[in-house]
């Protein structure tokens, strides 16, 4: 549930921008949580013809959302799937790769910084002497796991975080999800989940927990972690006798790729804490609505935020951080590049417009 405030923090911290393909707008809000966990990622241009958007609901710190917001795009981009266009593979491979990253000395260093563990007057890590072996490693430096130093053997972060995130080049779109935050479409008007809810009580999800040695115990991975998939919660995944995506849980992702026409208007990432009070559809809805008199998408996330947040802490929906991107198609939209993807699929409709309703499936990695 979390420790919440005695009044809600409503300070957005918001942003706009746009190139030839696309325009975004997306803001965060703390709410009524003590601490904000959320983080997000927005690059209209990763490269000439591709954009990248992402967020990133942490759970039992904030130090894992900001660890993927910071390094996750940028594996994206230094990999060679992607360099061959193969992008869901490189998707795939960036969240696994973050796991990877964070352990050892180098992982434990760059947690300490994102967890703010520094202090200001010395630029000391705290608890920490530390001297490189060859310098700070800067960041296109992917021998992360050769660092010495006395975390060397650092496990990774027993905290962890959702990640879904898209990558829109041409008329493609990517999305690539693990845990429950959630990506929609609007497609003249009807909303279309390009994601799927990874909740313990899914079948899929459910085999594995079982077969790698966990249970379920009220809707909860070891009756404590709300999600079957994440990145972090290294806890979960100390089986050396499996691969990641057998662990407990896994970071590896669903991926999801289609092929983008004139019919759609928008994408929205969002945590949970909008899918929590409002259903895909009654989304799609709302914001299709306030761009009738609003032309600046952070402004309307904000709206978004306003109508979620709840009046007190009694009933806890509308009492989570808040986070949300919007991406709006501009027309034309831009034949495609050839890929090595696997071949395109049409998103499926949103079947029912109740609150956190189940998406429907999508190819799994």
């Amino acid at each position: 549930m979390g420790v919440y405030l005695s009044t809600p923090k409503t300070e957005k911290f918001s942003e706009d921008g746009e190139n030839g393909r696309v325009r975004y707008g997306l803001s965060s809000m703390q709410g009524w949580r003590s601490t904000m966990e959320d983080a997000h990622a927005a690059f209209p241009d990763l490269d000439a013809s591709t954009s990248f958007f992402g967020v990133y609901d942490g759970h039992g710190g904030k130090v894992v959302s900001k660890f993927c917001a910071k390094f996750l795009h940028q594996q994206v981009l230094k990999s060679e799937a992607y360099s061959a266009g193969d992008l869901g593979t490189a998707l795939q491979k960036s969240f696994i790769r973050m796991d990877e990253m964070m352990r050892g000395q180098r992982g434990w260093r760059e947690l300490a910084i994102l967890g703010d563990k520094i202090n200001k007057f010395t630029g000391m890590i705290e608890g920490l002497i530390w001297s490189p072996r060859n310098g700070d490693g800067n960041d296109h430096d992917d021998n992360w796991a050769f660092e010495d130093g006395p975390h060397s053997d650092f496990p990774g972060p027993t905290s962890g975080s959702t990640a879904c995130v898209s990558l829109i080049r041409g008329n493609r779109c990517l999305v690539a999800n693990a845990g429950d935050s959630r990506c929609v479409i609007s497609r003249k008007g009807q909303a279309f989940n390009l994601s799927r809810d990874h909740k313990p009580e899914l079948e899929v999800e459910r085999d594995r927990i079982l077969k790698a040695g966990g249970f379920i115990h009220a809707g909860r991975v070891n009756g404590s972690l709300n999600l079957a998939r994440a990145i972090g919660d290294m806890e979960f995944k100390q089986n050396k006798f499996l691969p990641v995506e057998n662990q407990i849980v896994t970071a590896n992702p669903d991926i999801n790729t289609i092929e983008l026409c004139d019919d759609d208007d928008f994408l929205v990432l969002a945590c949970d804490g909008i899918w929590d009070c409002m259903s895909s559809q009654q989304l799609v809805d709302f914001v299709h609505e306030q761009l009738k008199t609003e032309t600046k998408l952070s402004a309307v996330c904000e709206r978004v935020f306003d109508r979620c947040l709840a009046p007190s802490t009694a009933g806890g929906e509308g009492c989570d951080n808040m986070t949300m991107i919007i991406v709006e198609f501009k027309k034309p939209m831009q034949n495609g590049t050839p890929s090595t993807d696997r071949e395109l699929s049409p998103p499926e409709p949103v079947s029912e417009i109740e609150p956190k309703q189940e998406p429907q499936h999508t190819e799994s990695s």
